[in-house]
């Protein structure tokens, strides 16, 4: 028997491809998503994708601050670890509408843990962030860093790692791994699943494809006089399928006795800037993308890319994929799905 995994914000990008990578490793996946930045759609191509294996997964449209719904979930079933995604996750926004991301984000977590806990589910996987190492003075950034968030969406992430930590010390029963991601790019090499944000983006990448496939006029550079070699900012991108086998890793990791509440990078190790990223995209997809320089945002940080050695050596787990081929498999789903999951009309 396979084990029995829920997964919240399963619908979202990394969740979807996580979803995916669990079901082809053989185990059972609850979704929970209220689609409130996803959509069911990628939901049903994971199912397709998985063949044999899509019979595994079960959705519920949920949202964790429905305590009643949830109770019902873990009623109906038990369950052998949660892999926690699901948040709001755009930096500007959170900026400007920060009880939205505290009444989200952290209302849903503590329902989350409230229950699990009720059920006697105690094995975690959470996905925070590389925010939380704020702007950090040197790098690689390794886990012993200080933390420090510097805005509300990062808080969330450092509010809910400090409640892992809290929970953990409080009843050694729990078994927590938080994974600090740096920045998700790609999609699956089908290009049947991918990244799809409402409205802007905020990342580059989905910005990116948004310029090549013809939505977007220009791509905007903020910051070309970093004292980087090309004076653009410099960011540590890994492929959305090396990040899903990272959890992969993580919830099996669980089963370790020594584990308690164990924090992890996932990263390449390695800093590419915005310009090659951009060049690399070019190649990938053979287009020309109109750049326009803009001054730095606040609050950017020069440098940031992750020290993985922690990675590699508990959970035996490194990326495998490099730019291009991040770039080569996002515009395979770019260029299938110009629009998304969504259609022109849809995405005004």
């Amino acid at each position: 028997m396979g084990k029995n995994i829920l997964v919240t914000g399963g619908a979202g990008y990394i969740g979807s491809h996580t979803v995916l990578q669990l079901l082809l490793g053989g185990f059972n996946v609850v979704v929970v998503d209220n689609l409130d930045n996803s959509s069911e759609i990628a939901i049903k191509r994971v199912t397709e994708l998985a063949g044999e294996s899509g019979k595994n997964l079960v959705f519920h449209e949920v949202d964790l601050r429905d305590k009643v719904a949830l109770e019902k979930i873990f009623s109906s079933s038990s369950f052998d670890a949660v892999i926690h995604f699901a948040g709001l996750k755009a930096v500007g926004e959170s900026v400007q509408k920060p009880l939205l991301y505290y009444n989200n984000n952290l209302i849903g977590t503590i329902n989350l843990l409230e229950v699990m806990g009720a059920h006697g589910c105690k094995k975690l996987v959470f996905s925070s962030s590389a925010t939380v190492y704020g702007w950090p003075k040197e790098v690689p950034c390794t886990e012993e860093f200080p933390l420090c968030a510097t805005n509300p969406y990062g808080r969330t992430k450092l509010f809910i790692e400090e409640i892992c930590r809290d929970i953990y010390r409080s009843d050694s029963e729990w078994k927590i791994i938080l994974l600090r991601y740096f920045n998700p790019v790609g999609a699956h090499p089908s290009g049947y699943i991918g990244e799809d944000p409402r409205g802007i983006p905020n990342n580059l990448m989905p910005f990116v494809q948004q310029v090549a496939v013809g939505r977007r006029p220009a791509l905007t550079v903020y910051g070309n006089d970093y004292s980087t070699k090309d004076g653009t900012g410099v960011r540590d991108y890994i492929h959305v399928v090396d990040l899903s086998d990272g959890h992969i890793a993580a919830v099996q990791k669980l089963d370790d006795p020594s584990i308690g509440c164990e924090v992890y990078n996932l990263g390449t190790g390695k800093g590419t800037s915005v310009l090659e990223m951009v060049a690399a995209f070019e190649k990938a997809s053979g287009k020309k993308l109109p750049l326009v320089m803009a001054a730095r945002r606040p609050g950017d940080a020069e440098i940031v890319y992750a020290s993985t050695d922690k990675a590699a050596r508990a959970l035996n787990w490194t990326a495998k994929y490099g730019i291009d081929e991040m770039c080569r498999d996002q515009w395979n789903w770019a260029s299938k799905n110009p629009w998304g999951y969504g259609s022109p009309d849809t995405n005004n």
